[in-house]
């Protein structure tokens, strides 16, 4: 194996309570060089609401294994590039890396969906932090010094486009700009984004730069308001402070993007904001997997989903669109050395409305 004149130091989660702001700044091993990966010297990292779950290991379905290192919203430059890296990167590229880390890219025999460039929904995805890859090495994130990946997850951040305003949009971002473009967000749709947040902010920024007909911000209180009008909402929707908001904006919208975790939301009423055909697409994650859509108000025709992170070509495409739209998300960056008051005000709702990590 080549020497390299850097080492590999992150915040480590060595136990749940990681998440308590525990975490521990030390070396780490990489996943063991292959001539398809880069390295990648961190710049920047944002704090995604995940990120607390992961290092406490707190969904069952994706356990984690200890130690680990956060953070799958990485900015960097390549300082080093494999032999067989066939993506036209080079070293001294500036590259993101988002939440997928892994994908067997036919490697294992046919996949259809890597043949289709839906890498994201391969049965052998692995998350960038706290995942494991399909030699079994582990994945470690970018809390972090340097950052070692599949290169065919490292995408090249256009020129215009700042770093510290790039590297949320590689999960928070694509996360919901994902389902949105899929589902035909433009002219003539009418789209409401429930949770007024890291990912929720966004979801008005995108939906109003692919020209979308109205965009309705849907909170529980009022508070946001005035934020999500700045962020470019049409409407503003308050459903704990607004009396009989079901009934007077039933069969309102085409699309509805919800961001919220929680698994106690109103969701006959969310459906009940869709007219005929419409869709209701869930990319929050609650805690315990599960999620009900009462069968009688899906008669319309209308229909609930849900979406992953979105392909090294959708990632690449929006930060292009970023880029060329000047879609300026609201980020507060803060130094490495304070990850762990970052993380814990992150948790604590404070981030107006994403943090990003700086080295």
């Amino acid at each position: 194996m080549a020497h390299v004149d850097y080492q590999f130091e992150g915040w480590m989660g060595l136990d749940p309570s990681a998440a308590d702001g525990k975490m521990v700044w030390q070396k780490f091993s990489p996943k063991q060089w292959e001539e398809t990966d880069v390295d990648i010297k961190i710049s920047h990292c944002g704090i995604c609401g995940s990120d607390e779950h992961s290092l406490r290991s707190s969904w069952d379905w994706l356990p984690t294994k200890y130690p680990c290192c956060a953070g799958h919203e990485i900015v960097g430059t390549v300082v080093r590039i494999g032999t067989k890296v066939k993506n036209g990167l080079q070293v001294g590229d500036r590259v993101g890396v988002g939440a997928q880390t892994e994908a067997c890219l036919g490697r294992l025999g046919y996949c259809a969906d890597c043949d289709r460039g839906n890498e994201q929904y391969c049965p052998r995805f692995s998350t960038t932090a706290c995942g494991t890859y399909i030699n079994g090495e582990t994945a470690y994130g970018g809390y972090a010094s340097y950052h070692r990946c599949p290169a065919h997850f490292a995408i090249k951040i256009p020129d215009n486009l700042p770093s510290q305003l790039a590297a949320p949009m590689l999960c928070g971002g694509i996360t919901i700009y994902s389902p949105l473009k899929h589902h035909g967000c433009g002219p003539g749709k009418r789209v409401g984004i429930i949770g007024i947040g890291g990912i929720g902010h966004f979801g008005l920024l995108f939906a109003k730069a692919l020209g979308a007909q109205e965009v309705v911000a849907i909170s529980r209180h009022a508070n946001k308001e005035e934020e999500a009008l700045q962020l470019g909402a049409d409407r503003y929707i308050a459903t704990a402070d607004e009396h009989n908001w079901a009934d007077k904006y039933a069969r309102s919208l085409d699309i509805i993007v919800s961001t919220v975790s929680s698994a106690d939301m109103p969701m006959d009423k969310y459906i009940g904001l869709l007219d005929t055909d419409g869709i209701l697409v869930q990319v929050g994650l609650p805690a315990d997997g599960s999620l009900t859509a009462p069968f009688a108000f899906l008669l319309n025709r209308r229909k609930v989903t849900s979406s992953m992170c979105g392909s090294p070509e959708e990632i690449w495409e929006v930060l292009r669109l970023a880029a060329e739209k000047s879609v300026h998300p609201w980020v507060q960056v803060v130094p490495m050395r304070d990850a762990n008051q970052a993380l814990l005000d992150t948790v604590a709702g404070k981030a107006r409305f994403r943090y990003v990590l700086e080295n």
